[in-house]
């Protein structure tokens, strides 16, 4: 292996690390009616949305979360979201 197909590897690698690392945060908003809502992120600033298909559990607000980021139309969108 060459040294520039290493390189390109182990940037491969920690991007697949960066996108499996769970974050925590806490349900902003969640209307189950239409079936959407917000989660800030604990570790900064970020607001994320969420739809119903990216939970894995029932939410409501203010509820601690865990959850994965995933690039969706308009933005990141909160994934595989559970109950912290």
């Amino acid at each position: 292996m060459k040294i520039n197909e290493i390189s390109d590897l182990i940037v491969y690698l920690a991007l697949i690390i960066k996108n499996s690392i769970m974050n925590n945060g806490t349900v902003k908003f969640y209307d189950t009616t239409r079936g959407f809502g917000f989660i800030a992120d604990a570790d900064s600033s970020e607001e994320y949305f969420v739809h119903s298909t990216g939970l894995d559990e029932n939410v409501k607000k203010d509820d601690a979360v865990t959850f994965e980021l995933k690039q969706g139309k308009k933005g990141l969108n909160a994934v595989n979201v559970k109950l912290a």
